[in-house]
């Protein structure tokens, strides 16, 4: 586990847009792009447990966890208190993306793959300009 965080607030990503485009003082990126949408909810986990608050939903918009490659969520340091509001959301989110993991994913193509790149950092975007 990489703790080395030098910023209050992290964002956890694998969309490659957001790795590329978002570029702030007050959140530090940690891009993942090996991760898929279930990897990115249990690193999100893992920062939870040591003591990070979610300041964004895991599970956002109409789009299915199986239908997008990309997830991004943003946290906060919770000053060494586990948030336990957020280990309830965030193992909610597991649970109910296990749930979409034998659905059938369609093939993505290069257009299609770019509009959820879009659509996650559009989310994510608006997001950290009004929580931070």
């Amino acid at each position: 586990m990489d703790i080395s965080i030098n910023k209050k607030n992290i964002l956890i990503t694998n969309n490659p847009k957001i790795f590329e485009e978002v570029n702030s003082n007050n959140i530090q990126i940690i891009y993942l792009p090996d991760l898929d949408f279930m990897g990115i909810l249990y690193k999100a986990r893992d920062y939870i447990h040591l003591c990070y608050k979610l300041l964004t939903h895991p599970i956002v918009s109409s789009i299915k966890p199986y239908e997008t490659p990309y997830k991004s969520i943003v946290l906060s340091n919770n000053n060494g208190v586990l948030d336990l509001e957020s280990l309830e959301l965030i193992e909610g989110s597991i649970a109910l993306t296990k749930n979409f993991l034998d659905k059938p994913r369609r093939k993505l193509t290069e257009s299609i793959d770019e509009d959820f790149k879009l659509i996650d950092y559009k989310l994510v975007v608006g997001a950290i300009e009004s929580i931070l």
